[in-house]
């Protein structure tokens, strides 16, 4: 038994590992304009040119998040979805200048958000969505959390990593950002 279980977590670490690598045809055909912390963020090359920059238009987008942890080792899907979505505009020509994005955080993805840790406690790995944060932030998105979500499922407003905001609510944030001229976005699976 013993023996089994060092082969059991290489075969875990190696599906993770293949799950992150982007299928063999898309070698070489994607780019990364600013984000590049997964493989999966990255845009693939084309020569569209249908709605393409438009200079008149601002910008403007809010990532509605909810998916629930699914994987504690890996940064969640609906993260990497707000990374590429950023990719994309900038990959279509949109200054970094005119592109302002906001991430929205509520349900059961509110877990990805706690510090380090508090992720370390509820998951025993270290919380490996911090990176995308702080890449995000470092460029100006704006991520908020659901204070009415924390209250529900008792996660107390200091387990969240510092750097994300707190809203009163996810629907208020969302009125409020659409009200300033933000389309939503919503990138969730569950």
């Amino acid at each position: 038994m013993k023996k089994l279980i060092p082969l059991l977590l290489l075969a875990i670490q190696i599906n993770v590992l293949q799950a992150q690598q982007l299928p063999a045809h898309l070698d070489g055909k994607m780019t990364y304009p600013v984000f590049d912390f997964n493989p999966w963020v990255g845009v693939i090359k084309t020569k569209a040119k249908a709605l393409k920059y438009d200079r008149d238009l601002e910008y403007k987008v809010v990532i509605d998040v909810t998916d629930a942890v699914k994987d504690s080792t890996r940064i969640m899907r609906p993260l990497l979805e707000a990374a590429r979505t950023y990719n994309l505009n900038i990959a279509n020509g949109v200054p970094k200048r005119k592109m302002e994005m906001a991430v929205v955080v509520h349900a059961g993805a509110v877990n990805a958000l706690l510090s380090e840790e508090a992720y370390q406690q509820k998951y025993g790995v270290p919380n490996p969505n911090i990176a995308a944060i702080r890449a995000l932030k470092k460029e100006g998105v704006d991520i908020y959390v659901c204070a009415q979500i924390l209250s529900v499922y008792k996660i107390p407003e200091d387990d969240i990593f510092k750097s994300v905001d707190i809203a009163i609510s996810a629907r208020t944030a969302l009125i409020t950002l659409d009200q300033k001229g933000y389309s939503y976005i919503n990138v969730n699976r569950d």
